[in-house]
């Protein structure tokens, strides 16, 4: 064999399979043919991509545009003999470099955790002996034995089984371990249906089997995804992209007031010396040098917010995409629902019940429907309940974290509606000890077991299975009585339609009282004589909280959707249940679409049907891929959770993807940008409204930095263009933005979220940074700033005898206690300022209290006075200085007040 066959393996006969792939059904390969097979198809192992070093990533901050003027202008500066400016411009670009090397997330890691998740041992028989290899060494045509617990090591065909379940939720999104089959299947199953193949990185939760190895490596179902995930884009988040448009406006700005700076005073016939200087002073001005340290610790400090809440970011920008969110695709298993099977209803001798509590925890009860049937007296049910204790091979433990499962979820469900009925499982099965069983078939699609009830009583065979296996054997059906009667004809398929339209998974129930003295059973035992006991319906429930979170989501304007590789009719039921679809939600006029009907739409179908439908069921990772990509075409900010490899290239291509903590694998929490410890979907609306909450803080920061850097730009030119000194030096400039952005504008990142946060539609990607109002307040306070320094150093030189020094240390005060005041403005963008607590921000006044102490040493200290060129103040330069910012703050106030009586007008 030159090279593996282009095959649909789940459409071909077994025995074909292993001759195309000139192996054994029982010697499998020789050794020589396995050597040479490992030659040409290399290792069973996925291909890892090369990340970006730490020197580069190190070198990338600086690849910023207004980083690059600031470098060169301390370049400059030092080519001129200005040691000093240019060592404290180096400086602070340093320090931003340092933060956003420090703060940036890991390299993607999400393709080496799947070749880590391959990592195991395989059961290979070659030459005809069983022997243990490490998997990475299987070839196509190795014929591979598994057994509960086992990681699937490769892709197989399936060849002979006995019992066998696959738990293939991480890469299927199925809720409840896979039965396999043997026999070939239609070309056009999908992945989640293909019950003879067995996938790499899956697990074997019950039952052995044996199978040929059809793919290997990059070849396998895994390693499709590891090249979808290497192909998903990975986005610019609508952060990143505001920041990286409002960083070129602000460039060309800067660039162009400086070379204006510098043209009026080359005609002036000033010293370009002089002038190049002056535009260095206008640049560093208009430069915000706080702003990229500010974004990255304001984002940290949502980072440490939301880890209080069960989510934990892995990349910063994340924090901000959250609060942008516009349409959330959730998982559905473990994420809006449980991931416990629970038993809900139950129908047993005619009567309904409901079943109260949630997954396997056994606190709950069991109350009639309709007929009000005590439950005590009903001996059908007593019997039911009995059945699905007895005819059980699962057990439930309970751990520091809940109960928990040890076999089948569906098993771990009947044992947890009988404990609700006050059953003791090991007390049972000491009064009704197991004598014989025949275990569930594939093909026949029920379980039987024989148990010993003593006191001269005689045996009882307990049959749970599928409706199809049971029921068409029962005659009769046990009444509450405890007697046998005439099933009524249609009675049990109403029943039973009746559980399937909720999405259950409906289980039936029989038995048959067996001659006295019979310790053995056989099929025969079942195939006659059987009396039907009930059903017991289950799902895995909605978590109660998921239900408050997605109206939550909806009332902010948020679209919740359900993706899921579940099947149709349980994924409906539970989107129901939990407000996806129906009259609760306006915007879903589909209730759910199929993997195969993703399939047959052209791209630009796919995305107007993907903005109308709540439930994606049965959908393979290139389809999630694709939902994901549909959605973003209409411009909407996507969310995406997954706890699969499967989910894992959703994920990357979301603008923000969301792994489970618990139940994720290490695959999905890679390729994630956040990752809930809690597994809960009420988390991520907790982290959305962190996350509007950050970027009201960025904005406010913004709004509070900018017009210190616009009047210290305008100052500049304002003095070259009257042709008079400059009332604030470059370093002095710097002095003023490093210090107040750290001690005044980070203060903001504390705010606490503002009132009726979650009442608000998500900010639409489209609209800039700032807005209209907020530009006009900027340049208004810009103005004021310029007015009050400017006029105050003129006036300070004519009254102290032409002393610079003092003048420039007073226009410094100004720029720095006009801010102060401000910052007390921009607690807020509409809101008086009163209206929110005087100490609801208690770091803001730390902050108020270190920057005032600074601003007395740096006008009184001699040694700042020397290296700043300052000097001491009287108290009418404080007059002066206190009376600018208290005006600076009632313009800014009686500005919010006209706003707002203007939009209460509109409205």
């Amino acid at each position: 064999m030159r090279s593996l066959p282009e095959k649909t393996w789940h459409a071909i006969d077994a025995r074909e399979a292993v001759s195309v792939l000139e192996s054994h059904e029982t010697n499998g390969l020789s050794r020589t043919a396995a050597d040479e097979r490992a030659t040409r198809f290399g290792l069973n192992e996925l291909t890892r991509a090369k990340g970006q070093g730490a020197l580069i990533r190190f070198l990338l901050q600086f690849k910023q545009p207004l980083v690059i003027i600031l470098m060169a202008a301390a370049l400059i500066t030092l080519l001129l003999a200005e040691y000093v400016d240019s060592a404290v411009i180096f400086a602070v670009v340093l320090v931003n470099a340092v933060i956003g090397f420090v703060q940036e997330s890991k390299a993607m890691k999400a393709i080496e955790a799947l070749a880590d998740a391959m990592i195991s041992e395989a059961t290979v028989i070659r030459d005809g002996e069983k022997q243990r290899l490490p998997s990475r060494l299987l070839v196509p045509g190795d014929l591979v034995l598994l057994q509960s617990g086992d990681k699937v090591p490769a892709d197989m065909r399936l060849i002979k089984i006995r019992e066998l379940q696959v738990d293939e939720s991480a890469l299927t999104g199925e809720s409840v371990p896979v039965q396999k089959a043997e026999g070939k299947l239609d070309p056009e199953m999908s992945i989640g249906d293909r019950r003879n193949m067995a996938y790499s990185s899956t697990l074997v939760t019950y039952g052995t089997g044996q199978g040929v190895v059809v793919a290997t490596g990059d070849g396998t179902e895994i390693g499709r995804i590891n090249q979808l995930i290497a192909s998903a884009d990975v986005l610019e988040t609508p952060l990143t992209k505001k920041i990286h448009h409002f960083s070129n406006i602000l460039l060309y700005a800067i660039l162009a007031m400086a070379a204006l700076t510098f043209v009026v005073g080359f005609v002036r016939g000033q010293d370009l010396v002089e002038m190049f200087m002056a535009s260095v002073a206008l640049a560093v001005g208009a430069i915000p040098e706080g702003l990229p340290a500010a974004i990255t610790i304001t984002l940290a400090i949502g980072v440490s917010r939301m880890a209080k809440r069960n989510a934990i970011i892995r990349k910063l920008p994340a924090v901000e995409t959250l609060g942008s969110t516009m349409v959330i695709c959730s998982d559905k298993t473990g994420t809006l629902t449980q991931n416990q099977m629970t038993v809900l209803d139950i129908v047993a001798g005619g009567p309904r019940y409901e079943v109260s509590g949630g997954g396997y925890d056994p606190e709950g009860v069991i109350s009639s429907v309709k007929d009000g049937t005590d439950p005590a007296s009903n001996i059908a049910l007593s019997e039911l309940l009995k059945a699905g204790l007895l005819c059980n091979d699962s057990r439930l433990k309970k751990t520091d974290t809940g109960w928990r499962v040890e076999g089948d979820p569906t098993e771990g469900a009947l044992i947890a509606a009988a404990a609700k009925a006050g059953f003791d499982p090991r007390q049972l099965e000491k009064e009704m000890p197991r004598l014989d069983t025949i275990p569930f078939e594939s093909a026949r699609q029920y379980m039987a077991t024989l148990h010993d009830r003593g006191e001269g009583k005689p045996p009882v065979l307990y049959v749970k299975g599928s409706i199809e296996s049971v029921c068409v054997e029962c005659a009769t059906i046990l009444g509450p009585d405890g007697e046998p009667d005439i099933a009524g004809p249609g009675a049990i398929s109403g029943w039973v339609e009746s559980m399937a339209e909720k999405g259950l998974r409906v289980l039936a129930f029989a038995r048959k009282e067996m001659p006295a003295g019979t310790t053995t059973i056989t099929h025969a035992d079942v195939e006659e004589g059987i009396v039907f006991i009930g059903l017991q319906g289950m799902i895995d429930p909605p978590r109660p909280e998921a239900i408050e979170a997605v109206a939550a989501c909806q009332a902010a304007g948020i679209r919740v959707k359900m993706i899921t590789g579940d099947h149709a009719g349980t994924a409906g039921a539970i989107a129901r249940q939990i407000g996806l679809c129906g009259d609760t939600c306006f915007y879903h006029t589909r209730e759910v679409l199929t993997g195969k009907e993703i399939a047959a739409l052209e791209a630009q179908q796919l995305v107007e049907t993907a903005d109308s439908t709540a439930v994606f069921a049965r959908v393979s990772p290139e389809q999630k891929l694709r939902l994901v990509e549909a959605l973003q075409q209409r411009d909407y900010v996507v969310a995406m959770t997954g706890d699969g490899v499967n989910d894992a290239p959703a994920l990357r291509q979301a603008d923000i993807g969301v792994a489970m903590g618990m139940t994720g694998t290490e695959v999905s929490k890679e390729a994630a940008d956040m990752v809930l410890t809690d597994d809960n979907f009420a988390t991520i609306k907790a982290a959305v409204e962190e996350g509007r909450g950050v970027f009201d803080n960025l904005i406010k920061f913004i709004t509070w930095t900018l017009p210190t850097n616009g009047g210290e730009g305008m100052i500049i030119l304002l003095a070259i263009l009257l042709g008079t000194r400059l009332p604030i030096l470059p370093l002095q400039i710097l002095w003023i933005n490093m210090t107040t952005a750290l001690l005044l504008g980070l203060m903001l990142a504390f705010e606490p979220k503002e009132a009726g946060i979650m009442a608000r539609p998500p900010r639409d990607p489209g609209m800039p940074i700032l807005t209209r109002p907020l530009i006009l307040r900027i340049l208004m306070v810009s103005l004021l700033l310029v007015i009050c320094a400017f006029g105050l150093f003129k006036i300070e030189l004519a009254l102290a005898g032409n002393d610079e020094a003092l003048a420039r240390t007073l226009a410094v005060n100004v720029f720095v206690f006009g801010e102060m005041f401000y910052l007390f403005n921009c607690r807020s963008m509409t809101r008086p300022v009163w209206s929110l607590g005087l100490f609801s921000n208690p770091l803001l006044w730390a902050g108020v209290a270190v920057m005032t102490l600074l601003q007395m040493l740096y006008t009184y200290l001699p040694a700042l006075n020397t290296v700043f060129q300052s000097a001491p103040m009287g108290l009418t330069e404080w007059a002066m200085v206190i009376g600018a910012g208290l005006m600076i703050f009632t313009v800014v106030e009686c500005e919010k007040w006209v706003g707002r009586k203007r939009r209460f007008q509109e409205v």
